[in-house]
């Protein structure tokens, strides 16, 4: 890892292109991407990094759509035949897959299975290995859904952590025609934050560990470890950037791009955030914060208002708590300098109220499924993660029936905080409640320490990612729909998902069945 210290607040902040369709018709828009590898400049000080992104950038174009608006993307891998991070080939047969594969998958998107990314629909360069459950080279993306930031990136089985992190994340985001008259800050004032941590050598290359910090002698190298938290923060593909802003509102769209790392946000000026949205759109009403607690996957959309701080530097802080490192230098995350003159009257406005969001608990429940993460350890004694004691290879537990709503259960026995993400659907968070762990530990039994809590405010709207904290039980609600197939539910902690915290969900057409 890196010997120098790097001098923070040098680089601008960079702005992601939108990427611009090759062909429109009345149909639907038609994209073509390309994963290819390239050198980025991370940091003024720092020798060019070589990445994987999409359409050579990092992180990916902008993908930018009207809700309604269907569109065609052909994901193109062109990536060499080796890959520029240790692979662990240890688990689900690895040893017998080429060694780079991608699939991508579009988080929160409402689409059928052939284009969700399944993570076993993996393909090589130009095509020429497919996985077994390969369907097609162009993804449909119907964008019937609210408004929302969603995000693309890779889901390769055994290798989505070393993928992303290399570099194959991307943001996309579905308009809504109603924001048009809420007088949202847009255009300029508008800005994406893809925010992410990363290691890097003296040489600028990227440093992702082969082992785990205390590997045992019989444990392969490379070898998988639990999590990974980087030692540099990236906003946007540079480390520690700047943005020099206008004394007036902006919205940022927030996204947690990281391997493992949970982001608690706040801003040294003491000044408040008004969160707009969460994962899948507008919430109901705004909600006023002094700090944001994001999960890896996780989308806040929220209005910064600079006006009264004309001449200020702010710095986006993340609060590493009492117990960091003296020399964890992450709790830095990007400066705002205040010093452009005001182009025009800021006209935008911090809404009170925003759009409705019919409760699903009124609907009729099919099912309560009680779903436990579990901590445990594989044959050779490293750590092994697992959903209901329960791995990838296991048969499909979890068959929803097309159009009806389930409850699902998050009950974290581990001692972290795991955030659950369901693919297809947007559900809504229901509470949480507390149990005895130390109990559990011994007996097995779940014992209550508290009520059940509601889910913070900001928690009230659509997700499709939700913290389920350790000692607790989380519970969601989702209706099932609008495709059948085979999807995903896993952690979101890719380390966690690459083994083994991932399991295959069928949604399924009872009037169909044999």
């Amino acid at each position: 890892m890196l010997n120098k210290k790097l001098k923070k607040f040098v680089d601008a902040l960079p702005i992601p292109k939108t990427l611009k369709p090759v062909l429109t018709d009345n149909h639907a828009g038609y994209y073509n991407v390309q994963m290819t590898e390239f050198r980025h400049k991370m940091h003024r000080d720092l020798r060019p990094t070589r990445l994987w992104g999409y359409n050579g950038q990092f992180p990916g174009p902008v993908i930018d759509v009207n809700r309604g608006e269907p569109i065609q993307v052909k994901w193109e891998n062109k990536l060499p035949d080796k890959h520029i991070l240790p692979i662990d080939k240890s688990f689900h047969h690895l040893d017998e897959l080429p060694e780079v594969r991608t699939v991508t998958h579009l988080h929160g998107s409402e689409t059928k299975p052939e284009s969700d990314g399944y993570p076993e629909a993996w393909y090589t360069r130009d095509f020429q290995k497919t996985g077994p459950e390969f369907k097609n080279e162009v993804y449909h993306y119907p964008n019937r859904q609210r408004g929302a930031t969603l995000w693309y990136h890779d889901h390769a089985m055994g290798i989505t952590r070393l993928n992303v992190y290399a570099g194959l994340a991307g943001m996309y985001i579905i308009r809504e025609e109603q924001e048009k008259y809420m007088h949202l800050p847009s255009e300029d004032y508008e800005i994406p934050l893809i925010i992410m941590d990363r290691s890097f050598k003296d040489s600028g290359e990227l440093f992702y560990p082969p082992q785990p910090d205390e590997p045992q002698e019989n444990w392969p190298n490379p070898s998988i470890r639990p999590f990974f938290n980087g030692e540099t923060n990236i906003v946007n593909g540079k480390i520690w950037p700047y943005l020099e802003v206008e004394p007036r509102k902006y919205r940022f769209r927030i996204l947690n791009a990281a391997n493992s790392r949970a982001y608690q946000l706040y801003l040294d000026s003491g000044q408040s955030f008004y969160q707009i949205g969460a994962d899948g759109g507008l919430m109901q009403k705004t909600v006023k914060l002094d700090n944001l607690s994001v999960e890896p996957a996780e989308r806040f959309d929220v209005i910064i208002d600079f006006s009264g701080y004309k001449g200020k530097t702010i710095t986006l802080k993340n609060d590493l708590g009492p117990d960091a490192e003296p020399d964890d230098e992450t709790g830095d995350v990007l400066q705002f300098n205040v010093n452009i003159p005001l182009s025009s009257e800021d006209r935008s406005r911090i809404p009170r109220n925003l759009t409705r969001i019919p409760p699903l608990k009124q609907n009729n429940i099919q099912r309560i499924r009680n779903l436990k993460l579990v901590g445990s350890t594989d044959d050779l004694g490293r750590p092994l993660l697992l959903l209901n004691n329960q791995k990838w290879i296991d048969p499909v537990t979890e068959t929803p029936e097309l159009g009806s709503t389930e409850v699902w259960s998050f009950i974290n026995v581990t001692n972290f905080t795991h955030p659950m993400h369901i693919h297809l659907i947007q559900f809504q968070v229901l509470d949480r409640q507390s149990f005895d762990l130390d109990r559990y530990n011994k007996d097995g039994s779940i014992i209550f320490t508290g009520p059940q809590e509601s889910p913070k405010a900001n928690e009230k709207g659509w997700k499709d990612t939700v913290a389920a904290p350790a000692g607790q039980i989380t519970r969601v609600i989702a209706k099932f729909g609008p495709f059948t197939g085979d999807f995903v539910w896993h952690c979101h902690i890719l380390e966690h998902e690459d083994y083994d915290m991932m399991r295959p969900m069928r949604v399924i057409d009872k009037d169909k069945r044999e």
